[in-house]
């Protein structure tokens, strides 16, 4: 940093009182301004696009979201310096651990508020850990995400932060070799896409699993599929494997919900159920839904449906299909308007939005 420079600080926690303290502790070093707080970490979120600040204090346990969540994508996303100050009791040690592991510069335990000599403890270390930070090379980071301008990446934060009710929507079906395949997507994906409903065919009792997964290693919000669940810009919505996915209308409010019902094309939840659920929800060109590699013709026929309707309709080409056979059906039935490799539908899909 420029030595003539003051240090911008954002701080993030729930209570007012110690974002209050906190900026009184910070202010008193000349080197150091703080120029704003945030309750939480979407408010911070909308911040960080107007001005971005040099370092973030932030807490840990916090309503709406977590600190070790917002961590995890603002270094996947918008990467800054981060000190960490928060309660660390003797059983939640490990989250600071695992703070520092996503990235953050440093880790201050917050004081008994109402001990002077605790206060005057953490003033100097969080004024140091503050300075340290400001010090920080965040290339690393920085070179892991995907290279877009800083304004561009400002505003891809507070589009996901925001968290707006969708008005397009992205569906996704695979089966055999979909599994790292759709990693590979979610990965090089922007994180204020419309939301993503995905069908893979795999046992009921590891979809869960597979969308924690996928949430760690993405900058979306990966979570399985929940019953009347409102979809949400910047979100991943993976198929329960108990059960069919579906897209409903309620209230002008685009949700998802699971329902019973017999095998289709021998799956549960099946890919056709899920694409015709979306027919004539969607006006032209505000639906987007892809078929990847899988055995067998599930999801042909409602990729059909959609493209009759006005759908952009894409099938994975043969050449990069681990089995060429749900995309070559949708093929063969002229269900599609696009054929490429999943290099070509992750450009396909963030410019989608």
């Amino acid at each position: 940093m420029n030595g003539h420079k003051k240090i911008k600080v954002l701080i993030v926690d729930d209570s007012q009182s110690i974002r209050r303290s906190l900026t009184m502790i910070l202010e008193e070093d000349p080197r150091i301004s703080v120029i704003g707080t945030a309750a939480d970490p979407y408010e911070a979120a909308k911040q960080i696009a107007v001005v971005v600040p040099d370092v973030i204090t932030l807490d840990l346990e916090m309503p709406r979201m977590n600190g070790l969540t917002f961590l995890k994508k603002l270094m996947n996303q918008h990467p800054i310096p981060v000190v960490i100050v928060s309660s660390f009791t003797a059983g939640r040690r490990e989250l600071g651990i695992r703070a520092l592991a996503l990235g953050a510069a440093g880790i201050v335990t917050k004081p008994r508020w109402d001990q002077p000599e605790e206060m005057r403890d953490l003033g100097m270390r969080l004024r140091d850990a503050v300075y340290a930070a400001s010090m920080q090379n965040m290339t690393k980071h920085r070179a892991a995400r995907e290279k877009q301008a800083d304004k561009k990446e400002a505003a891809a934060v507070v589009h996901y932060y925001n968290q707006g009710s969708a008005n397009k929507l992205i569906l996704i079906g695979a089966s055999t070799g979909g599994t790292e395949l759709i990693s590979s997507i979610l990965r090089s994906l922007r994180s204020d896409l419309p939301p993503i409903l995905i069908v893979q065919h795999m046992p009921g009792d590891f979809t869960g699993a597979f969308a924690n997964r996928l949430n760690a290693e993405c900058s979306l919000t990966v979570k399985e599929a929940g019953r009347n669940e409102k979809l949400l810009n910047g979100h991943v919505y993976i198929a329960n494997g108990f059960f069919h996915l579906v897209v409903k209308k309620i209230a002008n409010e685009y949700v998802c919900d699971l329902a019973d019902g017999e095998l289709v094309n021998r799956h549960r939840p099946s890919v056709d159920v899920l694409f015709k659920s979306a027919s004539g929800l969607f006006p032209e060109r505000q639906l987007m839904a892809i078929l990847l590699t899988g055995m067998g013709a599930d999801g042909a026929r409602g990729l059909l449906e959609l493209k009759q309707k006005g759908a952009i309709c894409i099938a994975q080409d043969e050449e990069s299909c681990a089995v060429y056979g749900m995309p070559r059906e949708a093929v063969l039935m002229d269900a599609v308007n696009m054929i490429g490799s999943p290099g070509k539908i992750v450009e396909w899909m963030n410019n989608f939005a």
